[in-house]
């Protein structure tokens, strides 16, 4: 899980705003939940008591919003998911394709703050989030 502080600036140096999403006992372990965060849908997967991932649910290389019901599974110590369609492996962390280096899966900061789970999404000029 990606633990953040408040009023973080990424690396590419966008601030990012932090959006609650669930209560971290409603997530199962080993299971993907679709969620509408600041108008992006999300894919969460809580893939232990203490770790959470979030991730673009539209698929990378079919547009299909699928993600959330993805395969878990590892590479070594890195937590991974596979398209429930065409079975294209993704880094969990970094969105990485293991099997097709032209795709990515956009990936978002989690935090548990008091049992909620937030996601962190990136401010653009003007407040909104960015697209």
């Amino acid at each position: 899980m990606t633990v953040l502080t408040a009023d973080e600036i990424r690396l590419d140096g966008l601030a990012l705003r932090w959006h609650p999403v669930c209560r971290v006992d409603e997530l199962e372990v080993a299971w993907g939940e679709a969620a509408l965060v600041q108008g992006e849908q999300v894919a969460l997967f809580k893939v232990s008591q203490t770790e959470v991932y979030a991730a673009a649910h539209r698929d990378p290389a079919t547009g299909s919003c699928v993600m959330a019901r993805g395969i878990l599974g590892s590479k070594g110590w890195r937590r991974t998911i596979a398209s429930p369609l065409h079975k294209q492996v993704y880094d969990l962390a970094t969105g990485e394709c293991y099997t097709d280096p032209q795709l990515s899966l956009p990936v978002y900061p989690v935090r548990v703050e008091a049992g909620l789970v937030e996601v962190g999404m990136p401010v653009v000029a003007g407040g909104g989030a960015a697209a």
